[in-house]
């Protein structure tokens, strides 16, 4: 008797295949979300130039800003675990465009610094539910392949974000918050109306956030994702001042070693997500942090445009080995009714490290190049050191999580 081969998939099919409908509603949404985030990369011109306000006052309303990012993801999280997944999701996303139309409207810099408040509490708050709703609707097996995934959508739409917003710009800044708005819309009405709700019900009273804190693993893991945060939110904080300012870039040569970035994570991405995503969730995340702590320390030697573009591909390198890794952890070490606190408690280390990261490099810059990026090149390995340390407790609770 014959036997036939199954057929071997096909390479769209390994990249993208087993992998549910509402993920793809979800990861659509995201990707419409970010190709409409317009106003956040071009905040600080629009307060100086279009509301004309002092350069100090324009650093204190991104202050409020990040404020309110830092008590969003604890709501959120909470939200997400007591009213649900898809509510909190669109909830967020509705309140960012009725908020972004505010800001755009408001002209007083105490109703500016008001909504930028308020901004900062809600535009990210799709973050928590969204971590949530993935390992809830994904197998552990593909979590890398779909965290990996989202990752590309956010890199890729932020990438045309960018580019649009830089252009629209010059034509007027409300049709930044315009297009800004029903992108947040567009993605809150798609997950409602295709994602279903995913919130198991808790077997046990939860809470808020003292069952988290609780777990030891996920404070250590917590500080690793902080150690991450630090380096890579240098990129846009004391990079390009280190970069136009110390060695002597102009903008434009800035710009164009920086596409590096993008282009690398859209095109190599996910060519490996696959990959990475058989290996050992700890060590490969270890190995990142790793590769982008090599990357940033040897900015420190950078004096032309093209060893600045090298230093790029080192610690973009490091970038798309964690990526996907991350939620991938998170996921397992989150019991099912909580993964929404889990994921906030991850967001807060990100929006901690989005205020922490300036004023530390900052800092480190003024004793020079070298104390800067040999710092942060540290940072990167002992956050690497830290998780193969927690590698063998996370292991077991991954294993508890199959």
């Amino acid at each position: 008797m014959t036997t036939i081969a199954p057929e071997k998939p096909s390479f769209l099919q390994s990249k993208i295949g087993g992998l549910p409908r509402p993920f793809w509603a979800l990861w659509s949404g995201t990707l419409v979300n970010r190709l409409g985030t317009m106003v956040m990369p071009f905040t600080g011109v629009y307060l100086t130039q279009a509301r004309g306000l002092p350069v100090a006052a324009a650093g204190l309303v991104m202050a409020v800003f990040g404020a309110g990012s830092l008590f969003s993801q604890l709501l959120a999280g909470v939200l997400a675990d007591r009213v649900g997944r898809r509510a909190t999701l669109t909830g967020g996303m509705l309140a960012t465009a009725a908020a972004m139309v505010a800001l755009g409207y408001s002209t007083s810099l105490p109703a500016i610094t008001a909504v930028m408040f308020v901004l900062g509490l809600v535009i990210d708050a799709y973050r928590p539910a969204s971590n949530a709703l993935v390992a809830d609707l994904v197998s552990p097996a593909e979590r890398p392949k779909a965290y990996g995934l989202l990752f590309w959508a956010v890199n890729l739409g932020y990438a045309v974000g960018m580019t649009g917003g830089g252009w629209l710009a010059q034509l007027g800044f409300g049709w930044l918050f315009w297009i800004d708005a029903i992108s947040s819309v567009a993605f809150g009405v798609l997950v409602w109306r295709a994602v279903p709700e995913t919130r198991p019900v808790a077997r046990e009273s939860t809470g808020g956030f003292g069952v988290v804190l609780r777990d030891r693993l996920m404070i250590g893991f917590t500080l690793v994702v902080l150690g991450n945060a630090l380096m890579y939110l240098q990129t846009v904080t004391m990079l390009p001042v280190a970069m136009t300012k110390l060695v002597g870039l102009t903008t434009g040569q800035y710009g164009l070693a920086m596409a590096l970035n993008g282009v690398l994570i859209v095109v190599v991405q996910p060519l490996v997500s696959n990959w990475l995503g058989r290996r050992d969730a700890s060590r490969t995340f270890a190995l990142g942090l790793a590769v982008m702590g090599a990357g940033f320390a040897l900015t420190a030697f950078v004096t032309t445009t093209f060893w600045l573009a090298v230093t790029i591909v080192v610690w973009t390198a490091g970038e798309i080995v964690t990526a996907g890794i991350a939620g991938t952890v998170l996921a397992s070490l989150a019991p099912a009714h909580l993964r929404g606190r889990y994921s906030g408690l991850f967001g807060f280390a990100w929006s901690l490290a989005s205020m922490l990261a300036p004023l530390a490099g900052s800092a480190l810059l003024e004793f020079g190049r070298e104390a800067l990026w040999f710092t942060i090149g540290g940072v990167g390995l002992v956050s690497a050191a830290g998780m193969l340390a927690l590698g063998p407790a996370i292991r077991r609770r991954s294993a508890d999580d199959l």
